[in-house]
This record gives structure tokens, sequence and C-alpha cells, in this order.
């Protein structure tokens, strides 16, 4: 990439006229290819010094203070002689030491390797063994799930406290609560570990080197997903991806929130949604850096009375959440009588919102939530709703700045306006493709460069795109991807499990939830020993919710379990 506007325009695109209508601009320009993301968090800390730059439990951390953190953790990485291209995981939920040790692993020039903190020991140990992490920094909470794989994967484990970067009096308060009167650490043993503290102590008195070798087409995140096949892969998202993410971002939105700097004030983000999920991570921890915004981050958004606290603390001007987050607010009666004069912007994303959801939302808060589409290997923002539209659409929007968007068939032609086809997507935040594995990157990306989503769509002669069905097998949990053939893969370790398959079935709490049907090998498995080794096994939002017994699964004539079958099955049993 140089320094020149990036376009795509092409005239058949119905979309532009989109664009014309709502004068949003289509074109972004791209900085130059030497350019990092390293350069434009660091311009972003002096802008907004003396600002607030994320609050957590009511305690702030200002933009100087995240400048400093994160560079004195830069250095203490760069000590133990990490270099360019190695991997650094972060194991945490949304607490202050997350962001400072996302931005400390990309100013040191290295990888970040989100990790989700409810993953099992079984889950945690191949995603660092597939990324080869170098090093680990993990919340003690979560320590032990590292500590029972039973064998050095890493070579460098930094552990954190909750409290670690409050003031004294209240970290020590929150600590002592955690540990002893909650008793959510279970006691772990990690040779060699090092205290989160003490890594900033020595990293203080240690010296930071910028990295001058970093440009837009390396590596700065592997982000892991089941991608179109379930077999879980980093995706490789470099430093220009998630920089074009951000500029096509603050291009479509344009100046909705500029008011708020006309007032000499912060606008503040609600950060409900985990910042180790790629929509959060972009949207609201890096998007909230660009715009000199207070990321206000919830640890743990399923606690209803601190996610209220925080709301009612922070009013926020964007919101972005997934379908559940929302109806489970907006059913809440504590949660419509809060203050939401300032709330600019609701986005969801992850998952389909509820057409009965964003009618509550809008009558409860005056808010037309604004949908929008991604993926794990788009940065994630591949389309989106035009802001400013009076009702809710039900569609995914049209295609962001400077992004192509084709529905294609089964050979990659384009099919006619209002057919059924593949959404792809093309665009400079799509992925450079999926860690070591070749042969899965060109299987979901076709020869001029679009990323084959998996899920089938039409196009309207507007330019808007509407999810119809699913290619892949993928469950959308709560708008966490959970794939069949991993959890099949895991549930088939069971010694009375002769075979098992794996669809998605209706949930009124979190959208979809997994079913297991089940061919026992010895007839005395029950529904309980299926559900104990699964909540063993896999993380929560993996686990099935429900267990059928089976006699045999219905397959191909080679043998490939058909889901498809499974589902008519589940409909003509379980009607809804």
């Amino acid at each position: 990439m140089d320094n020149q506007t990036t376009q795509f325009r092409r005239n058949d695109k119905p979309w532009l006229k989109t664009y014309e209508k709502y004068g949003m601009q289509y074109d972004i320009e791209m900085p130059p290819a030497d350019t990092s993301l390293i350069e434009i968090l660091e311009e972003n800390f002096v802008k907004h010094a003396g600002r607030i730059s994320f609050v957590c439990m009511n305690q702030e951390l200002s933009y100087d203070d995240l400048d400093r953190h994160s560079r004195h953790m830069a250095a203490y990485l760069q000590s133990l002689g990490l270099k360019k291209g190695d991997k650094v995981a972060v194991m945490m939920p949304n607490i202050l030491q997350s962001p400072v040790a996302i931005l400390a692993i990309l100013r040191a020039g290295l990888i970040l390797v989100n990790v989700n903190p409810l993953y099992t020991t079984h889950e945690l140990e191949h995603q660092l063994e597939d990324s080869e992490s170098k090093a680990l920094i993990i919340l003690e909470n979560f320590a032990k799930t590292y500590a029972d794989i039973a064998k050095k994967t890493v070579d460098h484990v930094i552990v954190t406290s909750m409290g670690d970067l409050m003031s004294p009096v209240k970290g020590f308060i929150v600590n002592t609560v955690v540990r002893h009167v909650k008793k959510m650490v279970p006691p772990f043993n990690i040779p060699g570990s090092v205290n989160f503290k003490q890594a900033l102590k020595t990293g203080a008195q240690k010296t930071y080197t910028r990295p001058t070798d970093i440009g837009l087409d390396d590596v700065a995140v592997l982000q892991y997903t089941g991608g179109t096949t379930g077999v879980a892969k980093g995706a490789m998202l470099t430093h220009g991806n998630l920089v074009a993410n951000l500029i096509q971002a603050d291009t479509y939105i344009g100046d909705a929130f500029d008011h708020f700097e006309e007032r000499n004030e912060q606008p503040v983000i609600m950060t409900a949604l985990p910042l180790y999920h790629i929509f959060s991570f972009t949207v609201c921890g890096m998007y909230g850096l660009r715009k000199g915004a207070i990321n206000s981050l919830v640890p743990n958004p399923r606690d209803g009375k601190s996610l209220l606290k925080a709301y009612k603390d922070y009013p926020p001007a964007f919101f972005p959440a997934v379908n559940t987050l929302f109806n489970g607010l907006i059913n809440s009666e504590h949660f419509r009588v809060l203050d939401h004069s300032k709330l600019e912007m609701s986005m969801g994303g992850g998952m389909a919102v509820l057409k009965d959801t964003a009618e509550k939302w809008k009558a409860g808060t005056g808010n037309v939530i604004v949908q929008g589409y991604g993926l794990s290997e788009t940065s994630p923002v591949a389309s989106a709703n035009p802001m400013g539209l009076d009702e809710f659409p039900g569609n995914i929007g049209v295609p962001f700045p400077a992004t192509d968007m084709a529905i294609l068939d089964e050979d990659g032609n384009e099919v006619e306006i209002g057919e059924r086809g593949e959404i792809c997507v093309r665009g400079p935040q799509v992925m450079k493709g999926y860690w070591k594995r070749e042969e899965a990157t060109n299987e979901v990306m076709t020869p001029d460069g679009y990323f084959r989503t998996g899920d089938i769509g039409v196009m309207d002669e507007h330019g808007y795109f509407k999810i119809v069905d699913r290619k892949k097998d993928m469950i959308i949990v709560s708008g966490f991807n959970v794939y069949p053939n991993e959890v099949e893969d895991v549930m088939t370790g069971h010694p009375k499990i002769l075979e098992c398959g794996v669809i998605g079935i209706h949930s009124d709490k979190s959208g979809e939830a997994p079913k297991i049907f089940v061919v026992r090998q010895d007839p005395s498995l029950t529904e309980q020993e299926v559900i104990d080794y699964a909540k063993e096994n896999l993380t929560g939002y993996k686990r099935p919710r429900a267990v059928e017994f089976v006699d045999e699964l219905p397959k191909s004539n080679v043998g490939k379990i058909l889901r498809k079958d499974l589902r008519e099955m589940e409909a003509k049993n379980n009607p809804q």
C-alpha cells in the first residue's frame, strides 16, 4: 500500500448511490507503507495527553498512564530477548492491564495473540502451541488453566491480579475480595512466572527501543477463529488491515462525535464486549484510542449490577454490543430509567440483531441500532448501515468505505441482484491469510482477492446486503462462533461415546445454542455424563445445551455426518 487513494469503485456497484444519498465518503487514503499501528497509537498518546483513556470499576487510567505503562512493559518484553515476529498471548478479561499489555506487545514490535480467558486447558494448549507463542500475560484467576497444561508451553509467563493498576488501597481491597471472599483464584504453580507489577518496575529501568522496521504489511495480531471449517487457526491481521479498518470507521461515522470535542468533552465507549474478541478489539479499543475517547471497561458483562453501574457512572456515546446484551439490558427496568441522552450510536454485530430487540431499544433509549457485519478475517468490519436511519432495517448494510462486496455463486461468478449466493469481501481490511495454513487460505480466497465468508446472502438494488442462510455449519452463541467439528472432536474423547454430531438450535437467551446427537459406545451413558464431560473440556459457550441419543447418525456415501439432515430431524421433532 502506498500514499494514494485506495479505490475499489466500480460503476456497477449500487451502494455508491446510497453513499451519495447520505453524503458519505467511499474512498479512503492510506498512510505510507512504512507506517504502522505503533505510530498511530503513539501520536494519540501525545494528542490526548491529560485525558482519560480507560476506566474500570471507577479506576481511571489516563492517556499519559497508558503511554508510560505500555512503554515500560514493551521495554520489559524487549529485555527478554523477544524480537520482531515473536508472538505474545494475552489471556484476561476487560481490566486495565489488558490494554496496557496489548499496546506493549504492539509497541515492542511483537505479534499479539488474543486468548479467551474462559478457555479450557485443552483449548489454551492448542492455541499457544499453534501460534508458537513465546510469552503469556495472564490474569491470576485463570493461571491454573495454564498450569494444568503440565508442561512448559511458553518461555515467559507474566501473571497479573485484578487490582494491579488500581490505587494501593483499592487494589488491595479488590484483590482480597477476589482471592479470599469470592474465591475466584484457584491455587496454581507456574515456576519462573513474573508478577505484572514487577515486570513494569523492571521495564521502567530498561530502555524502550521503538521499532523502525514495522510496516503496514507486517502482522500485528493473530486472531484465532474457526474460519469456514472449524479447525481453530490464526487469522493474520496486519498493521495495514487494522489501520485501514480504523480509517474506514472514521470515514463512515464522519462527524458524529465532533460536538463532544466542541464542548471539550470526551465521548465514552461502552466496552462491555471482551477486548479479546475482534469486534471489541477494533471497534472499542483501537477506535477509542484513535478518537481520544474514554473506554469504559466491563470485566464481566453478565454481571448486571456492575454493567448498569458502569453505564450510569460513564454514560456512553457509543455502545457496540451483540443482540443478547442489548436484549438483556432493555428488558431491565433499572436500565430503562438511566440517562441515555448522550447515546449517539448503538452498533450491533457478532450476531444478528433481532427486530423485536431493536424496536424495544429504540423505544427505551431513543437510539436506532446500527447493524454491521464482519468477521475475524476482516479486522472485523466489512459492512454497516448508515447512521441516521429512522428505523431498524434488519440487514447488514452497505460495504464499508473502500470495500468491495459481491454475491458469488459456487463457480465464483457474480449473481444477479436479488439472487442468493455467498457473500464475499475484498478490501484493505481483509486478512493476510491463516497462520501456517496456506491450503486453508487458498480455500477462502478467490484468485482476484475476495474472501469467501461462508454466509449466504442477497444484495438489493440499493447495495444493501442481507444474510439469508449459512453455508458453513457454524453456530453463533451470543456473538461467539462455535464450530461443530471442534465440539465433536472433543466430545468423541469420552470413552462411552461412539460418535456424535452437533448442530445449532434456537435459544431465546443466546440466539443459538449447540445441541449434540450422540451414538452410545456404552449403553449406560447418561445425559448428565455428556454434559459433565463438556463442562470439563469446553469453554462455556461451546458446551452442548441439549443432548439427544440416537441409534445412528445420517451420513453421506463417504461417511460424512450430514448436519443438514440433523437440522431437518430437529425441526420435525421440535418445531418452533
